[in-house]
């Protein structure tokens, strides 16, 4: 069981919320007003689903009938997707047998409503759903107030009769049946007789920089061949900015035909159009889908195509599809379950599959495995851990696609060792038999990374009572500590654990699942420089590792170690709605390091700094100047002040153009661009403004105006580089005001100086920009601006390098002494604080919106980046 700091009464907070069906409608409105989302709580979700996917799922009420192992952990990962409601029912009462895979409940829990028991746990996960609890035999009346209804615990027979209400509703109620058991899971989905999916991948649509048109009949549309199109035969698609042949910027959709890397045809006679001259984005349309779902008596009939998880058992999914209505028939006729090992009741199971096989005339199977019948039979109660955070998982992701519409939907041992011993492990015992449980008991486990794969591990671990024996220990390590936008996926933690240690609270809830647990928990990250912390020593007595990272270089460090000491490896990871996991086994698998991904395309310098045309050229630019203002160069004042004589000595060593491009940072950042106060900040950050968004552009199109030529004649702007437009700063605008706000509360951060409270007051920090005076800019002539994409740095070299180094260490020098004694800068990491900020949506929102202005322009969405950064900074000052 969870540990809990607030009542578990039912009453008190659930009083003071709205009731079910008082509000909310389908569009993801509440009386009219969209529904609130905080970003910094489901920052991962927006990015994945999207912010209108997120307001309907907002709007949505769920139910969950059935809180065994499965049914909590599908209520757990909708309470935190962030459904308006959810409602949990059960008739049933807690058993021994629940404490191996209901991860809510505990000793005390025995005896008691199993839905009751699990309330106020799953409403510590997300103060914003309403949690309910339903204790009453189910009517179809009760499901008219929800959107989507699940049950992991029902005959088929109230399922036939719930299904049929729930299709035939309007508009349809989304119907899931899931059931485990044992290794054996299964998931119905019955969306109604028209669902549509508005959004069938969830990727964002794929796009191309046109290099050229025919005009012809079809029209071949070729793109420039920096990066391959995704484009497939039968895409839509739509053209902009298309000059010369402008009759295709009319918007209206072109389907591809003959896709291939760089090009593709439309079925459009371009011949009397105008002749294509330059410029041009190809934007794929992404179309809803409709679905028309069988119900599920038709279904149980007529199951069609299986989703196969194995593809060297194709014949397998029919078996286990005639072996869990055997387990209904069997449940009907017995009412129970068949008892591990029983020869008897395997038998009597057989039996029911060869009558239903028999009775199936178009699905008729020829041949029936009876081993793996009497497998299912004999684990057929257990609702094991694994299985029930994997069909959990699925069937919560099911959940918010019936919901939102976004994301396609599922569409259609030794008898004595399975004895059970009255313990809470009685479940696995039953499949897996008690020699295992011994062994997964006196385990040695290490986990790396206690984020959101490290919390449903631990879990799992505890459920399933691996290192709960005195000779056993898990050890956790991860050197992060808790802040608020993991609570909406990182189930073990709550809002009062926020800056406490990552690792620490997250053993303490492990613990609280179950007491034998044996967990230390470590705050040192696993590299070369902990190796005295995880050393020989501690390697040698490993039984397995366990991944739970979030970046390559630590996962193929982990690889390293583990391949060294021959120790298996669980290594895993997840990308939005992706994943992959791995088992590497010593002697037997290919470790995670033996394969690579191809490299990534690496851009030119020149085209990350002046001519940019995709969203990951100003990521590259947008990090290249966060660590540059922000930790590179106050990182070389330090270095500077900490001992003047050995850095001066080191430059005037180097001598080179990085050393004097080095030195003229640290000079700029002590000298004319110090800051004292925290107007000075305000100063600086406005002047920033105009160089990056500005000066720069106004530069770059004076050497390069609009008609210029390169040497062989061809128009200079021509695909990919798009011409660029300065932009022009407004104090009423707000992306411009947040930039300004944000680059001011990090530059304050970096000098150590007081952040005032009118610091976030949009209206008074507009009255302090306006104050700024800012110069007129002239562009120069002869001006050098690199264009050779071979270039690898910027930076020009001089033979005046070596006297510029002597003059600007003598300025610093000068600066050093109007520094106040002991005076250091605190370096901004970028790691630190990208990891949160990378999934935002207002990030994607800002790319998109300066890309459309013009590609310069798109450097802009530093503001949003600098906006949380600051926000997350000054939140712990």
């Amino acid at each position: 069981m969870l540990p809990s700091k607030r009542s578990a009464g039912s009453d008190g907070a659930q009083s003071k919320r709205p009731k079910l069906g008082d509000n909310g409608a389908s569009n993801g409105t509440r009386n009219g007003v969209p529904p609130a989302i905080d970003e910094d709580l489901h920052s991962r979700q927006l990015a994945v689903y999207g912010r209108e996917t997120m307001r309907r799922l907002f709007a949505s009420d769920v139910l969950v009938s059935g809180l065994n192992g499965l049914g909590a952990e599908i209520a757990k990962n909708l309470a935190l997707a962030g459904v308006r409601s959810v409602t949990v029912h059960d008739v049933k009462d807690v058993d021994m047998w629940d404490l191996s895979a209901n991860f809510f409940l505990s000793d005390q829990d025995i005896g008691n409503n199993r839905a009751l028991a699990c309330v106020s746990k799953l409403q510590e996960l997300n103060n914003a759903v309403l949690v309910s609890a339903l204790t009453q035999e189910l009517t179809k009346e009760h499901l008219s107030k929800f959107q989507a209804v699940v049950f992991t615990d029902i005959s088929l027979d109230k399922a036939y009769e719930f299904d049929d209400y729930c299709h035939s509703h309007h508009p349809p109620i989304a119907f899931i049946k899931a059931q485990v058991s044992g290794l054996f899971g299964s998931v119905f989905c019955d969306f109604g007789p028209e669902f549509t999916v508005l959004d069938v991948d969830g990727e964002d649509p794929h796009t191309g920089i046109i290099a050229s048109i025919s005009n012809d009949s079809p029209a071949m549309v070729s793109c420039v061949d920096d990066e391959r199109l995704e484009f497939q035969d039968g895409d839509l698609v739509v053209f902009s900015e298309v000059q010369g042949m402008e009759e295709l910027n009319d918007g209206k959709p072109r389907k591809v035909k003959n896709a291939r890397p760089f090009s593709f045809t439309i079925e459009e006679d371009t011949g009397s159009y105008g002749v294509y001259s330059k410029g041009g984005i190809v934007t794929q349309v992404k179309e809803p889908k409709v679905l028309r779902f069988k119900s599920l008596r038709d279904a149980m009939k007529d199951p069609g195509d299986f989703l196969l998880s194995d593809f060297s058992k194709f014949e397998r999914s029919p078996v286990i599809h005639l072996a869990f209505q055997a387990l209904d028939s069997f449940r009907k006729e017995h009412g129970r379950y068949p008892t591990a090992g029983c020869e008897q009741d395997a038998q009597s199971f057989l039996k029911f599959v060869a009558d239903i096989n028999e009775a199936s005339i178009d699905s008729k199977q020829e041949k029936i495995d009876d081993k793996l019948l009497r497998h299912f039979a004999s684990g057929s109660r257990a609702v094991l851990n694994p299985m029930a955070a994997m069909f959990g998982g699925i069937v919560g992701q099911e959940v918010v696609k019936a919901c939102s519409g976004k994301f396609h939907p599922l569409y259609q041992l030794d008898p004595q060792d399975l004895k059970p011993s009255n313990s809470r492990y009685d479940a696995q015992i039953s499949v897996f038999g008690s020699k295992l449980q011994k062994k997964l008991q006196d385990a040695n486990i290490f986990i790396v990374g206690s984020g959101a794969l490290g919390c449903e591990f631990l879990k799992n671990l505890a459920l399933m009572g691996v290192s709960c024996s005195s000779k056993s220990k898990l050890t956790i390590t991860d050197d992060d500590v808790i802040e608020k936008s993991n609570l909406s996926r990182q189930f073990l933690f709550r809002d009062w654990n926020i800056g406490q240690a990552k690792s620490t609270v997250a053993a303490a809830a492990a613990r609280a699942i179950n007491p034998s647990l044996q967990i230390g928990a470590l705050q040192n990250r696993a590299c070369p420089d902990t190796e005295s912390v995880f050393h020989d020593t501690f390697w040698d007595g490993l039984d397995v590792v366990i991944n739970a990272l979030d970046n390559v270089n630590a996962r193929m460090y982990m690889d390293m170690r583990c391949l060294y000491f021959q120790k298996p490896l669980l290594e895993s990871g997840t990308l939005g709605a992706k994943c992959n996991t791995q088992m590497v086994i010593p002697h037997l698998t290919e470790n995670y390091g033996a394969s690579r991904d191809p490299p990534e395309k690496q851009a030119p310098m020149c085209t990350v700094h002046s001519f940019p045309h995709n969203i990951d050229h100003c990521l590259t630019w947008a990090r290249s100047e966060f660590e540059g203002l922000l930790e590179k160069t106050p990182n070389e004042v330090n270095s500077f002040l900490s001992n003047p004589t050995q850095y001066s000595a080191a430059m005037r060593k180097a001598g080179d153009a990085q050393a004097r491009e080095l030195l003229e940072r640290v000079s700029e950042c002590l000298g004319k661009e110090r800051c004292i106060t925290f107007e000075d900040c305000i100063t600086w950050a406005r002047l920033r403004f105009e160089d990056y968004f500005s000066n720069r552009v106004k530069q770059l199109t004076f050497t390069f105006p609009e008609d210029a030529s390169t040497s062989t004649g061809t128009p200079f702007w021509s695909a990919p580089k798009r011409f660029p437009r300065p932009l022009q700063f407004s104090a009423t605008d707000s992306s411009h005001i947040h930039l300004i706000m944000s680059a001011s509360i990090l530059r304050a951060e970096s000098f150590g100086i007081a952040i005032p409270d009118w610091a976030k007051n949009t209206s008074k920090l507009a009255d302090a920009v306006n104050k700024v005076a800012v110069p007129e800019f002239e562009p120069k002539k002869g001006v050098n601006i690199v264009t050779d994409e071979k270039a690898t740095n910027l930076s020009s070299a001089s033979v005046d390098d070596v006297a510029v180094i002597d003059d600007l260490l003598s300025k610093l020098e000068e600066c050093a002494k109007n520094l106040p004694p002991g005076f250091q800068m605190k370096p901004i990491q970028f790691e630190k604080v990208f990891q949160h900020l990378y999934a935002s949506l207002r990030f994607k929102d800002l790319f998109a919106f300066c890309l459309c202005k013009c590609c310069c322009h798109s450097l802009l969405f530093i503001v949003h980046f600098l906006r949380d950064v600051a926000n997350i900074l000054y939140s712990y000052c």
